[in-house]
């Protein structure tokens, strides 16, 4: 595991760490290795020509991450050219699950279990705590060439994200 220890997260009166730091604004994000609902395989590839806003989280069986997923469909409506990526270690059934019982059109459930490297690369692998091999709260928004325009990572993973500030970094308003 290259990078360092750098960001701190905030969990049931806790303070724990996460490896590495969210990809930089301006820089090319890195490439994923995914698993879609379908069982699928999947990278940036599969969304080229597309901007993107991935919402990674902890667990789609969390009350905070739960809401956040709902929030990205219901905002995301009606944008052609936008993929919402949710990204977190729950299984491919969970994600599918989820979008049928909340009849979700638009979010992508997307799961790291078969291939390690996201939560490092990406910065958001939670190092030690009840949490440790899960995946801390983060934005990371991309536009079509998968440029990094927005990031926000949480601090403390019990809060949602700013996804005015999201959606805003592809110049769409939102109605929060």
């Amino acid at each position: 595991m290259s990078g360092t220890i750098a960001a701190r997260i905030l969990f049931d009166n806790g303070s724990y760490q996460t490896w590495g730091e969210l990809p930089r604004v301006g820089s090319s994000a890195p490439d994923v290795s995914l698993v879609n609902t379908r069982l699928q395989d999947v990278s940036l590839a599969n969304w080229t020509g597309m901007r993107k806003i991935m919402n990674i989280f902890v667990s789609v069986d969390t009350d905070v991450c739960a809401n956040s997923v709902i929030k990205f469909d219901r905002y995301g409506s009606g944008q052609d050219d936008l993929a919402l990526l949710m990204v977190s270690y729950d299984l491919p059934f969970a994600h599918k699950r989820f979008k049928e019982q909340h009849d979700l059109q638009k979010v992508e459930g997307l799961s790291a279990i078969r291939h390690a490297g996201f939560g490092e690369n990406y910065g958001v692998q939670i190092m030690d705590g009840p949490l440790a091999g899960m995946f801390s709260r983060a934005v990371v928004v991309l536009d079509e060439n998968n440029t990094v325009v927005h990031r926000e990572h949480l601090e403390d993973i019990t809060t949602e994200p700013d996804y005015s500030s999201a959606f805003r970094a592809l110049g769409i308003e939102i109605d929060e």
